[in-house]
């Protein structure tokens, strides 16, 4: 302190001395604190996730929609027909150190049509192979493969939560969709949470319709049939641009683009679909 009032004051009486130069210099800025990363965060930004997939972060936001659905990292998390595995990258080395990744696949024998069966027979290999490429994020991830007829995602009551992200559409179709809501009631513990991303329709879709799009209370039925609450809904993946009227729905738009390349532009600046964001909890007794 004493060092400073010498370098701030007037000079010293009898003296023509002036102050020194340096004592002038004012003190660098403390560098700003950075912001903690989250373990959450940290895996969003993990080098080993696909950079298209990376670059759907935009449209599909994984941190607000994890955290919406509650998940934390020490659940026993179901990620129900993960796909190529978006989410996957990002659950499974979150969850790894103290939770644990269920990854749910259709076993391809349970359909009854033979090109349906061969798709879902390459897309698990693919899956698979994509986890053993990379021991390192995916070796705790534990693969099941469940019936479209009869799906049972594993003992019954030991899931936290189960995930579903733009999947009731295809079970409709399938005329699966009861089966699966009441095998995600039945996996989850008393308490446990479901979270529902789907393409969302602006009223209830005909019984055949081949859009991808359905509408909040059509899921909501299907939820409640099976005995879950709804919890709350939410708009972090809402995107008002989409006019839902696509000639090839959902799959005109990004990142499916069916779409003729005229109209490329028209697409790109739409956007992802507008899509429903639900939690269901169920009951706790």
């Amino acid at each position: 302190m004493a060092a400073l009032l010498a370098g701030c004051g007037p000079n010293t009486p009898g003296t023509d001395t002036a102050p020194s130069a340096a004592a002038n210099v004012p003190e660098p800025a403390a560098a700003p604190a950075s912001e903690p990363v989250s373990p959450l965060q940290a895996a969003i930004a993990g080098e080993w996730r696909d950079p298209a997939n990376v670059a759907r972060d935009q449209w599909r936001h994984p941190q607000q929609t994890l955290e919406f659905f509650g998940i934390q990292p020490n659940m026993r998390v179901v990620e129900i027909t993960p796909g190529g595995g978006w989410y996957t990258e990002i659950l499974a080395p979150w969850l790894a150190p103290q939770g644990q990744l269920v990854a749910a696949l259709i076993d391809p024998a349970s359909s009854s049509s033979e090109r349906a069966r061969s798709y879902y027979s390459e897309s698990n290999q693919k899956l698979r192979d994509k986890l053993a490429a990379q021991p390192q994020q995916y070796r705790k991830v534990e693969l099941v493969e469940f019936s479209l007829t009869t799906p049972s995602f594993g003992t019954p009551a030991s899931a936290d939560a189960v995930l579903t992200f733009r999947n009731v559409h295809n079970w409709i179709n399938a005329g699966a969709a009861p089966g699966m809501f009441k095998g995600f009631f039945e996996v989850l513990k008393p308490g446990g949470v479901l979270g529902v991303v789907e393409h969302r329709a602006n009223s209830d879709v005909p019984e055949g319709d081949r859009s991808g799009y359905m509408s909040e209370q059509q899921v909501i039925a299907l939820a409640t049939a099976a005995g879950f609450v709804l919890d709350e809904k939410s708009e972090i993946n809402a995107n008002l641009a989409d006019t839902k009227d696509h000639p090839n729905g959902v799959w005109s738009l990004p990142p499916g683009n069916r779409h003729d390349e005229a109209d490329a532009a028209k697409y790109q600046a739409i956007g992802e679909s507008d899509r429903m964001t639900l939690r269901f909890r169920k009951p706790a007794g």
